[in-house]
Parts: structure tokens; sequence; C-alpha cells
């Protein structure tokens, strides 16, 4: 496991992390209301694949 250098990250002035968190979540609540539960399994799996991708892509962006 690779230790993780906190120094590396400073604070952003103004951003609200706890209310990002309450924002996403509200999101996500509304795109699974009426959802059976193994359709938010696969909505969480689609977001995981997707999420997995973008990293992927930003890093290969990045080698280059």
């Amino acid at each position: 496991m690779t230790k993780i250098d906190w120094n590396r990250f400073k604070p952003i002035p103004g951003f609200d992390s706890l209310k990002l968190k309450a924002e996403i979540q509200a999101e996500i609540l509304r795109e699974t209301e009426g959802m059976t539960g193994e359709q938010i399994l696969d909505f969480f799996r689609k977001e995981s694949e997707a999420f997995q991708a973008e990293i992927t892509r930003l890093r290969t962006q990045k080698q280059t």
C-alpha cells in the first residue's frame, strides 16, 4: 500500500465538502428512486465502471 503524503492536499478556500457530499447523495437518491434492489446494484455497477474508465483515460492522457 502506498503511503499518502497528506501535505500535498491543501485546503481549497470556500469549498464545502459536506455540502458537496449532501448534494451528491440527493442526486443519487433522485436517480434511484423507485428502483428495485437489483436495479440499484446495476446502477452502481455502471457508475463504477464509468468512473474506472474515466480514471484510466485520465492516467493515459497524463502519460502522453
